[in-house]
């Protein structure tokens, strides 16, 4: 399969795969909120901090979305273009009776709490609908992450249950809120 590459714009973003030789721009976004992301992140390697290993991930984000496994966006504010604000991952592709994905994101800690990432979700969510049919995303949250939680909840996320112990974030087995959107037209 070869499928074009989504850009999609807001008024404010511009929400696309990272290209080959953007590994710097992607590295600082990371970088300049690492102590932001670690509590709600899984730990990460020390390779996850370097250039060349960010080079071969862009790589494989481009090839598991031509694969139809993934699609990994990061978000760009209009004002700054070359600066990365937001990661967006829709994860884990099932077809078949399913059509199904998970969802994970992630902002700068300086566009926290401006709407940036809602208005970057509503335009992803609506292409990985529309463009991808898929017919089901599911996003979970740590009970604690009420930003989060709130962000899903205006996204018209419906709560579906609790995990015990759901995933090791930052070294430690934690709970999450279970979530998720269907498509309606599909």
């Amino acid at each position: 399969m070869n499928r074009l590459l989504p850009r999609i714009e807001t008024p404010r973003t511009i929400v696309r795969l990272a290209e080959a030789g953007e590994a710097p721009l992607v590295l600082d976004y990371y970088l300049r909120n690492r102590q932001h992301l670690e509590p709600l992140e899984p730990l990460r390697s020390a390779n996850f901090y370097q250039e060349n290993a960010w080079a071969a991930r862009i790589s494989y984000f481009l090839e598991s979305f031509q694969a139809d496994r993934s699609l990994n966006l990061f978000v760009f504010s209009k004002t700054n273009p070359p600066r990365v604000i937001g990661a967006i991952g829709f994860s884990n592709f099932v077809r078949g009776a399913f059509h199904a994905c998970y969802l994970g994101y992630s902002i700068d800690k300086a566009h926290e709490g401006r709407g940036y990432m809602r208005e970057a979700l509503q335009a992803s969510i609506s292409y990985v609908f529309v463009e991808l049919r898929l017919h089901r995303i599911m996003a979970n949250y740590m009970p604690f992450n009420r930003r989060s939680g709130g962000l899903l909840r205006r996204l018209d996320f419906v709560v579906e249950g609790y995990a015990r112990d759901y995933l090791q974030i930052n070294g430690v087995w934690e709970d999450h809120v279970l979530t998720s959107l269907t498509n309606s037209e599909m």
